[in-house]
């Protein structure tokens, strides 16, 4: 007798799970990366909802326009005094699209690409937390936080650093700012001009990327 009955997830989920059983490149040029970026009705990941989605992928070094999505999503929790920060009204004349079609439409585009984000955290929490809502598991997604990959460079030990900082110090437009598609270009940028300035200072492998410590080199 089945003690338990196997778990029947939707199709696009298990295509994504298929797309980590083949060996990933273990070099920086060769790997897709896919920054990314929510605006939420909030901070609050279990309460909150995503409002929009945007993202853009960096392969070799170079950041492919082309290779982008932006989603909003419609609004059953709206929050007004959010909107001076996102702009994005309930109503409005953007089209939108429910939570479900949207985490879909998410997965089927980031595949196995490294996630990228300015304190990746929340972002993957409030993906996490939708995942949760259609009763599908975690990301698998490797992860960085061009916020933690600032602190590796030489005399940078600032504990919190907001994009708006970072931008400023390398020189980044701030243009579409609190724009889900906005802040992920923005991310993009910074995090090549990251990753120019550690190999300026040493050998840099794919690996150093995901080290939280500088003991030793990057790791």
């Amino acid at each position: 007798m089945l003690w338990f009955k196997k778990k029947k997830y939707p199709v696009f989920w298990n295509e994504y799970l298929k797309k980590f059983k083949t060996s990933q490149p273990k070099t920086i040029e060769n790997t897709r990366f896919v920054v990314f970026d929510t605006e939420t009705t909030g901070f609050d990941t279990l309460k909150d909802r995503i409002l929009s989605i945007g993202t853009i992928s960096i392969f070799n070094n170079i950041i492919d326009v082309s290779d982008s999505i932006e989603v909003y999503l419609k609004q059953d929790e709206f929050k007004a005094e959010t909107v001076e920060i996102h702009g994005i009204l309930k109503e409005g004349n953007l089209v939108k699209i429910n939570e479900n079609d949207a985490i879909e439409q998410f997965i089927n585009y980031i595949g196995n690409a490294v996630l990228v984000a300015h304190h990746t955290a929340f972002d993957i929490e409030m993906i996490n937390s939708a995942l949760k809502r259609l009763n599908l598991p975690k990301l698998k997604n490797k992860t960085i936080d061009t916020g933690i990959l600032y602190k590796k460079l030489e005399g940078k030990k600032e504990s919190h650093i907001s994009l708006d900082v970072l931008c400023t110090e390398f020189n980044i437009p701030k243009h579409d700012r609190h724009t889900a598609s906005g802040d992920a270009f923005m991310t993009a940028l910074l995090f090549l001009k990251i990753v120019s300035k550690l190999k300026q200072e040493r050998n840099v492998h794919y690996s150093d990327l995901f080290r939280t410590s500088n003991n030793k080199g990057l790791i």
